[in-house]
């Protein structure tokens, strides 16, 4: 099933814009890895490619989720949350290493995409009820 942008909820509007965005973010952290591998005088070359393909695969996967949710493919549903809840134990692990002006944001974003993917307006354009 597939719904018109304009008749497309606004939860799961405000969930596809932040995925996008999210992978905005992975994306620019992805191109300075790049930076900081070409330009670094000493450097792990192995472990440096596979952390920058790694976040540059992250937020190629947030962008097509972000994608085939405006599209309302309920397939993209899961993965989306999985990924929206793996940002709570790297906000922890954030917290505990003294970054909790960041880890606690991130956490929050993590849960507040994922209540906005299980609402109930998401859910009914999404095709679940």
């Amino acid at each position: 099933m597939t719904i018109a942008s304009n008749q497309i909820p606004g939860p799961l509007r405000w969930a596809v814009l932040t995925l996008r965005g999210e992978a905005g973010a992975v994306g620019l952290i992805a191109g300075w890895l790049l930076w900081a591998n070409l330009t670094a005088p000493s450097v792990d070359l192995t472990s440096a490619l596979l952390l920058t393909v790694f976040a540059a695969g992250v937020a190629a996967a947030l962008w097509a989720l972000g994608g085939a949710l405006a599209r309302c493919r309920a397939g993209a549903r899961a993965p989306a949350i999985v990924l929206q809840l793996m940002l709570l134990p790297i906000g922890w692990f954030m917290i505990q290493g003294g970054l909790g002006w960041l880890g606690g944001p991130l956490m929050a974003l993590g849960l507040g995409v994922t209540a906005l993917l299980l609402s109930t307006p998401t859910t009914r354009a999404l095709g679940f009820e």
